[in-house]
């Protein structure tokens, strides 16, 4: 069992590292989408035996390049992580106070090292007639 354990583990370091170098920029979005997965986990807010409440507004800051690309880019990023979002949350339980929201901001600076990522709790807007 040892043997195989190890065989398995170092065939799955090989082929991630095979993955990382074809597609950097996929393992980029796996870190952003693990990065608000933690967000949803931790700044959840407890409201009773049954309700955990989840952040619902996120937005993520990227390098100014990086940002122009995805803007650039014919594939909805943000809406693809929402969905992940969605599903994270319906996995562990949690609520929404309102719809999930990623906003995709430039940094202001090119200190970001990569991305940043900001959640709140945002209530559902009201519609008035």
């Amino acid at each position: 069992m040892g043997l195989l354990g190890t065989s398995e583990r170092l065939m799955e370091q090989w082929t991630t590292s095979v993955w990382r170098c074809m597609l950097p920029a996929r393992q980029e979005q796996g870190e952003a989408l693990t990065t608000l997965l933690r967000q949803c986990d931790a700044n959840t807010l407890i409201v009773g035996r049954q309700r955990v409440v989840a952040p619902n507004a996120f937005v993520i800051e990227l390098l100014p390049k990086v940002h122009r690309l995805i803007a650039a880019s014919p594939l909805p990023v943000a809406p693809a992580l929402a969905g992940q979002v969605r599903r994270h949350a319906a996995e562990q339980g949690y609520t929404f106070a309102g719809p999930v929201a990623i906003d995709l901001r430039s940094a202001l600076d090119d200190t970001t090292v990569r991305f940043r990522v900001y959640s709140r709790i945002a209530p559902a807007r009201s519609r008035e007639s």
